[in-house]
């Protein structure tokens, strides 16, 4: 029990490292490259955040621990919404200005039906992975196409000023080759520990994936749009959120189920009610001006905390 809370602990601590310096690589890496920080934004650094939910939930499936594969990702983005927009907002009431990002919230709701209407047969097949790939394709077009028409200038400054740029091409380099092998041992580590932990506590993997899991791989996120709800750049912590949920699930689990088709198991109903539920949640908030004030965000927090409470109670 002692080896597998180590494990835990160790694979959480080196999945945020990895996806910080993954993120900050690539990102300033594709600004050099002529990438407009609003299109980074909105693409790579959505992609780089989800890397610790993909080499959870690859590493899971390949083990045969499927809970684990699945569980990390319905987690982690009630935990993005509820945990991330929640605590952000407490800090600082954010309004969305970004049109884009206003856009992409239905695109996320709609990711999240198609993950529960393809799970109603109990699996995550390889034909399952390919529309999931395929929409995540067509949606990461559709951003960048998005994010390069452009948008108001006060949405573009925010951008601007919170992708990172180190103007230095081996620094950028450096950055990727040493987040992507952190990646790869804080999954493999994560993966282990779960396992042992929750054959030591007699729980279910989905249980610890659903919480500890969760929580850890949404930490890159809850960093992300905390420091920028700080710095009033509400559209930088949406999109990040809105981005990484969508991604998770078309990119992250459609990969998954590409590699290995896994079945679902653990998971309750009520889980994927608060998946839906969460996405659905942030809409009415967001309809009044588009705005995400501290009582919404409070709510949002008190309602992450009534579903952990339903998972270890």
């Amino acid at each position: 029990m002692l080896t597998g809370t180590a494990l835990l602990l160790a694979g959480l601590l080196l999945l945020p490292f990895g996806a910080q310096l993954l993120v900050n690589g690539s990102s300033s890496l594709a600004v050099r490259l002529g990438i407009a920080p609003l299109v980074v934004g909105l693409t790579v650094v959505a992609f780089a955040t989800g890397a610790p939910e993909f080499a959870v939930s690859v590493k899971g499936a390949a083990t045969g621990n499927s809970g684990i594969a699945l569980g990390n990702v319905v987690g982690s983005n009630i935990s993005n919404i509820a945990l991330v927009l929640g605590v952000a907002a407490v800090i600082k009431p954010m309004q969305v200005r970004a049109r884009l990002v206003r856009r992409e919230m239905p695109l996320m709701l709609g990711a999240t039906v198609l993950l529960c209407v393809l799970l109603l047969d109990g699996m995550l097949g390889r034909l399952d992975g390919l529309l999931l790939v395929t929409a995540g394709v067509a949606y990461t077009v559709f951003a960048y196409r998005g994010a390069r028409a452009g948008d108001i200038p006060a949405v573009s400054a925010q951008f601007d000023e919170a992708i990172p740029q180190t103007r230095l091409l081996g620094r950028d380099l450096g950055l990727i080759i040493g987040g992507v092998p952190a990646l790869v041992a804080g999954a493999e580590l994560l993966v282990s520990g779960a396992v042992t932990v929750a054959g030591g506590l007699g729980v279910d993997q989905a249980v610890i994936a659903l919480t500890v899991i969760a929580i850890g791989t949404s930490l890159p996120e809850l960093a992300t749009s905390v420091a920028a709800a700080r710095k009033e750049q509400a559209d930088v912590a949406f999109g990040n959120v809105i981005g990484s949920n969508t991604l998770n699930i078309l990119a992250v689990l459609g990969i998954t189920a590409l590699i290995h088709p896994f079945a679902v198991e653990g998971l309750r109903l009520l889980d994927f009610g608060v998946l839906v539920a969460t996405a659905v949640l942030v809409l009415p908030m967001m309809i009044r001006g588009w705005v995400l004030n501290r009582a919404e965000g409070l709510l949002l927090v008190a309602v992450y905390g009534l579903y952990l409470a339903s998972l270890v109670g």
